[in-house]
Order: C-alpha cells, then structure tokens, then sequence
C-alpha cells in the first residue's frame, strides 16, 4: 500500500532508533525516503525548518555518545537554537534521531502513536 503522504525520514543506518522507525514503516507497506546523514549530510534549510517547529531543545541529543564525547567548552557553548544549529551541522550524530517530516510535520525520535496520527 502506498501512502499519499510524502514522508522523509532522516537519520544513521545503525542507528536503532532509525531501524525501529523504518521498520515500523515497512510493516506498514510505507513508502518514505531515507536521507542518510552520513553519506548526504544535514540539509541546512530543512534543519531550520525542524529548529522553527521543534525547538533546538528537543532536536539536540544531548544524551547520546556523540554529545558526549564533544569538548565540554563546544557543549557549554550551545544556548540557543543559532549556536545548536552550528553544532548540529558539524556534528550530525548529535540531531536526536529519527527525525520524520511529510508535509509541514516533524517529528523527532521513536514514537509510533505519533507517527499514526500522521498517517490517519
């Protein structure tokens, strides 16, 4: 079954997080895309557009290995959603994952029931 609604799904391959969504999107017959941060890279203009509905509070992983691992002044330095974006764009693996859009929508990490309303 194919979906009218145009879905991009963004995020790590190995990541379980992303795995746990994109199979709960192919148990579905979901068509999406998968943009690769990886291999793509964060787009910088769809990064502002989740900043402007999410909040850089929500879309930073401040718990994960990578947030962790970064210089404790590079972590101090991030107060608002200017200065996360910087660090956002040089380090992917810090965008708290997946990050799910179709239409005006985004939505960050694993949560079926929102992703079921969605597609209701």
């Amino acid at each position: 079954m194919t979906h009218a609604l145009s879905i991009t799904l963004y995020g790590i391959p190995n990541c379980d997080s992303v795995k746990k969504a994109r199979a709960w999107l192919s148990e579905r017959n979901i068509d999406y895309t998968f943009h690769d941060f990886k291999k793509q890279g964060v787009p910088e203009a769809a990064l502002d557009h989740w900043l402007a509905q999410v909040g850089w509070e929500v879309l930073l992983n401040r718990k994960g290995t990578t947030w962790r691992k970064l210089d404790p002044a590079l972590q101090a330095s991030v107060t608002d959603a200017t200065s996360a974006k910087q660090v956002m764009l040089a380090h992917a693996s810090v965008i708290k994952r997946p990050v799910w859009v179709s239409a005006d929508t985004v939505l960050v990490g694993v949560n079926p029931e929102a992703w079921s309303r969605v597609l209701a």
